[in-house]
């Protein structure tokens, strides 16, 4: 058993992350797309994602600095336009998902380059996936750098204004998991399915 007094024998941020990516896992995968100030559109995937607050409902999730301590497009996108549109990364297009995970010079279109459609998401100017099952058009509601050394995050509070959803996925009360077939990421390149779930009975 090892114990780390971070501030007296501290780990480099390479180490922490893979220990941090490694235990705090199966995590859903926020795919984000934004659009800079000139209309040009950005699509990427984040693991570190959540939901924040339901009413009013708000997503959670975190772009790292990169290993040179620069931000993400997506960050620099949602500073001049403060809209973003987030889908679910999903079993179906999860190819597309990885594609859009690589590192492209600013301006250009990981909606192309995954060979992915786009289409008008209701309440914002920021395109959705076109056959993305499940998406959640945003307006920011805050942001919180954690510090300017490379892997530090940027926390993005999206204030949820329209939904797009698959009426084959939702009953109006439940989302059909075995349809919307949602993955989770594990550390390096791993992800997880939800293939194999158990239920328990919470607590009176």
């Amino acid at each position: 058993m090892s114990d780390y007094l971070l501030n007296e024998s501290p780990l480099s941020p390479g180490v922490i992350y893979r220990l941090l990516s490694g235990a705090v896992c199966p995590r859903p995968i926020a795919w984000v797309s934004t659009q800079d100030k000139h209309g040009n559109a950005n699509l990427a995937p984040f693991s570190f994602f959540n939901v924040a607050s339901v009413n009013p409902p708000v997503l959670a999730f975190s772009p790292l600095l990169n290993g040179s301590g620069e931000l993400k497009d997506t960050v620099h996108n949602l500073n001049e336009n403060a809209e973003c549109v987030v889908h679910v990364g999903s079993e179906a297009l999860i190819e597309a998902l990885n594609t859009t995970s690589a590192s492209l010079p600013p301006g250009e279109d990981e909606f192309t380059l995954a060979g992915l459609e786009k289409a008008d998401m209701p309440g914002v100017s920021v395109p959705r996936i076109a056959n993305a099952p499940v998406a959640f058009g945003c307006k920011l509601f805050d942001m919180i750098r954690f510090g300017d050394q490379p892997l530090a995050g940027t926390l993005v509070l999206a204030q949820v204004i329209s939904i797009h959803i698959d009426d084959a996925l939702w009953d109006g009360r439940h989302v059909d998991m075995d349809k919307l077939k949602p993955v989770g990421r594990l550390a390096g390149s791993d992800y997880i399915r939800i293939s194999d779930r158990f239920a328990i009975e919470r607590p009176d």
